[in-house]
C-alpha cells in the first residue's frame, strides 16, 4: 500500500487526507532527543497514525488556516492527544463556540451564502488565536501569519522559513496556478462577490512577501508563487468584472488606496468607513477612524466570522508617502466600521488609541450599554481627550467637539491642515446635500440614543467653527459654503419641528427613542451562584417632579438585595440611578432580567432588560 505521506523538503511532510495536512518538524530535538512537530490543518486526524513515518514522536500544535470541516473534522483527536489548537482570530467562534452558530444560524429565508455551516459539528477547545502580521514559536517552529481572505472571510496563510526557502501554507486561497478549490465558497452574500475580490487582494498581498513555494490545502505544491498568484489574480479579476456593471480596478485599489484631501490629509478610499491619515513632517502619521480596511463589501451576518479587520493599505502608505510610524489613532465614535482595526493596529504597529472622553468608556467596556454596532472586544484607550479641549500631536493642534446625533457617544475633530480648517464629523450627516437640488440626509438612529435637538446643536457648532472642508465617515469631502451651513440649520430646525408634531412632548417627554430606563451592564457573564451588580437609570418624562419606583424582575431561583423595589425622587427631565446586588442561579445562556418602572402615576412596565450569561462553576473564563 502506498503511504499517503510525502517529504516535500527536509523536515516538511504532506499527508493526503480530507485536505492536505502538512507537518513541520521542530528545528532541533527537545531535551532527551524527543522530536516534535506542528501540523498545518488537521483533516480527519489520520496524521496521528503516521507520525512514526515522519520521524516525529509528538505533535505539539496544530495551526488551522480556516474553519471548514474538511480542514479540521478530526480535531477532537488532537484534543485527546494533548495537541494545542490555534485558529485565525476572525474565526475563533467557529471552533470553540461553533455550537452557538448552530443554535442561532438563520435557516429560513436565508440570504447569507457564507459557508459557515461547513464548520465543525461540535466545539473544540482552542489554545489561542494566531497573531496576524507577526511571527510566533510553536513547538520550536517559527511561523509568520498573514490574513488572506477569499475562500473564507477569516482565512490566513502561514509562512515558514526552512533551508533558505520561504514556504507558504495557503489553505484554500489557491489550488493551482490560476485556479481555486471552490468558487462557491467565495460567494458570501446573495448578489455580491466580496470573496472573489478579496481573493484578488490576498494574491497581491502575498506577492509582496518574496515567497519560494505555495503549499495549498488541496492541490500540488507550486514552485513559482509569483506566477501562480499573479495568474489567479488576473483570472479572478476577470470573474469579478463579469459580475459587475463596470470593471473594478482591484490592482489600483491595493497599490493606491489613498487620495488627497489636502497635501497632508489623506482619505483611504478602500475602507468601509472612511479612514483619514494626517501626515507629519516627521514621517509619523495619525489615523482618524480605522475599521474595515480594504473592503470589497460586508457579508451578511453580524457574527465575528463575517467581519475582517486587516492592514492591507499600510504598505502603500509607507511606500508612497514615506510614513515611518503610525503613532496615534483617533475614533470619532465607537461603531465597529470605525474602530474594528484599532486593536490590530496597536498589536502590529504599536499605535496608541486616543479617544474623546465620551467615546472612551464605550470602547473600553463594550456592551455595558445596549448600543448597536459595537466591536466585540474591549479597545484600550491610551489617552482620554476632554471634550471641548485642544490637544497637540506633532505640529498640529486638534480640538475635540461633542457631536451627538448619529450616536450619543461621538465627537468631531477640528484642525488646520495645509492652511485649511478641517472638521471631521464621522457619520453625522452624509455631506453631499446641495441647496436647490437635493436635501441633506441627517444620519440619526434612535437606538444610538439620538436626541431631538442634536442636529440643531451640530448646525450651530458648524457655524461657530466655520470649516473650509468637512470630512465624514462614508462620503466624499464636502467643501463648505454659507448655503450648506444654512441648509443644515434649516434641516436641524425641521427635525425638531417634526418630532414635536408627532410626539406628545408637551405632556409627556419620552424623548426621541421612547426609552426612559436603561439597565447596565446590558450584557454580562457571571459564574453560577455568584453575585453581580445591576444599575437602573430612569428619567422623569413628566412636566412636574415625581417619584420613580423601579423593581427588578429576575429568573426563578435568583435573589435580589432588598428592597427589590427602589425609589428615587426626580425633577422634570432629570435622571436618577438605583442599584441592586443580584445572586444568580444555575448555568443558563442569556438569562433575562427586567426593570419594571413606575414614574408618578405613569405605569411603564418592564421597559428595560439586561442579559446575563450564567457560566458553570468551573468555567475557565468569561471570554466575550
Amino acid at each position: 500500500m502506498i503511504s499517503p505521506v510525502v517529504e516535500l523538503h527536509p523536515g516538511v511532510f504532506r499527508l493526503r487526507d480530507t485536505c492536505n495536512v502538512y507537518v513541520v518538524l521542530s528545528a532541533e530535538p527537545r531535551p532527551g532527543g524527543e522530536r516534535t512537530a506542528v501540523a498545518v490543518d488537521f483533516g480527519s486526524g489520520a496524521v496521528l497514525d503516521h507520525l512514526a513515518e515522519m520521524g516525529v514522536d509528538r505533535l505539539t500544535d496544530v495551526l488551522m488556516t480556516h474553519h471548514h470541516r474538511d480542514q479540521g473534522q478530526g480535531l477532537p483527536r488532537a484534543v485527546a492527544a494533548g495537541v494545542r489548537i490555534h485558529v485565525p482570530p476572525v474565526e475563533r467562534d467557529l471552533f470553540d463556540r461553533v455550537d452557538e452558530m448552530w443554535r442561532t444560524r438563520q435557516l429560513y429565508n436565508d440570504y447569507n451564502l457564507r459557508q459557515d455551516r461547513f464548520s465543525l459539528l461540535e466545539p473544540v477547545p482552542v489554545a489561542g488565536v494566531v497573531p496576524e502580521y507577526r511571527s510566533a514559536d510553536y513547538g520550536g517552529v517559527r511561523v509568520e501569519t498573514y490574513p488572506t481572505p477569499g475562500h473564507t472571510t477569516g482565512s490566513v496563510t502561514y509562512v515558514v522559513d526552512r533551508d533558505g526557502r520561504r514556504l507558504a501554507f495557503t489553505g484554500d486561497l489557491v489550488y493551482a496556478p490560476g485556479k481555486v478549490w471552490s468558487l462557491a465558497a467565495t460567494q458570501w452574500s446573495y448578489t455580491e462577490n466580496e470573496g472573489p475580490a478579496m481573493t484578488v487582494l490576498s494574491c497581491y498581498a502575498l506577492m509582496r512577501l518574496q515567497l519560494d513555494e505555495l503549499l495549498p490545502s488541496h492541490g500540488e505544491a507550486m514552485a513559482d508563487p509569483q506566477e501562480a498568484l499573479g495568474l489567479l489574480a488576473t483570472r479572478m479579476r476577470a470573474y469579478v468584472d463579469s459580475r459587475r456593471p463596470y470593471p473594478w480596478d482591484l490592482q489600483t485599489r491595493m497599490s493606491e488606496p489613498y487620495v488627497l484631501v489636502t497635501e497632508h490629509l489623506l482619505l483611504n478610499r478602500t475602507s468601509n468607513a472612511c479612514s483619514y491619515v494626517l501626515l507629519s513632517a516627521s514621517g509619523a502619521a495619525l489615523l482618524i477612524d480605522y475599521g474595515y480596511d480594504m473592503t470589497t463589501g460586508l457579508p451578511p451576518g453580524g457574527d465575528r466570522a463575517a467581519r475582517r479587520p486587516w492592514l492591507a493599505s499600510l504598505p502603500a502608505l509607507r511606500e508612497q508617502y514615506g510614513v515611518t510610524a503610525i503613532e496615534v489613532a483617533l475614533p470619532t465614535h465607537y461603531h465597529d466600521d470605525h474602530v474594528a482595526g484599532l486593536n490590530l493596529l496597536r498589536e502590529v504597529e504599536g499605535t496608541q488609541v486616543w479617544a474623546p472622553s465620551n467615546v472612551a468608556p464605550v470602547l473600553e467596556a463594550p456592551m455595558v450599554h445596549d448600543l448597536p454596532c459595537q466591536w466585540w472586544d474591549p479597545i484600550r484607550v491610551d489617552r482620554v481627550l476632554p471634550v471641548g479641549g485642544t490637544f497637540t500631536w506633532r505640529e498640529y493642534e486638534i480640538t475635540v467637539h461633542e457631536l451627538p446625533g448619529h450616536t450619543l457617544y461621538a465627537a468631531a475633530f477640528e484642525l488646520v491642515v495645509d492652511g485649511v480648517k478641517v472638521l471631521v464629523t464621522g457619520d453625522q450627516q452624509e455631506g453631499l446635500g446641495i441647496p436647490g437640488h437635493r436635501r441633506e440626509v441627517l444620519n440619526y438612529q434612535y437606538r444610538n440614543l439620538f436626541r431631538i435637538e442634536d442636529y440643531r446643536a451640530s448646525a450651530a457648532l458648524y457655524r461657530r467653527v466655520a470649516p473650509g472642508v468637512m470630512v465624514s465617515g462614508h462620503w466624499e469631502p464636502r467643501w463648505v459654503d454659507q448655503a450648506y451651513l444654512d441648509m443644515l440649520t434649516e434641516e436641524g430646525e425641521e427635525l425638531v419641528r417634526l418630532h414635536h408634531e408627532l410626539l406628545p412632548l408637551d405632556e409627556l417627554d419620552l424623548g426621541a427613542d421612547s426609552v426612559l430606563v436603561h439597565l447596565t451592564p446590558y450584557l454580562s457573564a457571571v459564574a453560577a451562584g455568584a453575585t453581580c451588580e445591576l444599575t437602573a437609570t430612569v428619567r422623569n418624562p413628566l412636566p412636574q417632579a415625581a417619584e420613580a419606583a423601579v423593581r427588578l424582575v429576575v429568573p426563578d431561583g435568583w435573589s435580589v438585595s432588598q428592597p427589590d423595589e427602589r425609589h428615587v425622587s426626580l425633577d422634570p427631565s432629570a435622571s436618577g440611578a438605583v442599584t441592586w446586588q443580584v445572586r444568580v442561579g444555575a448555568p443558563q445562556t442569556r438569562a433575562r432580567v427586567a426593570a419594571d418602572v413606575r414614574v408618578g402615576d405613569l405605569m411603564l412596565g418592564q421597559q428595560a432588560e439586561a442579559i446575563v450569561d450564567v457560566l458553570p462553576f468551573d468555567a475557565p473564563g468569561t471570554r466575550p
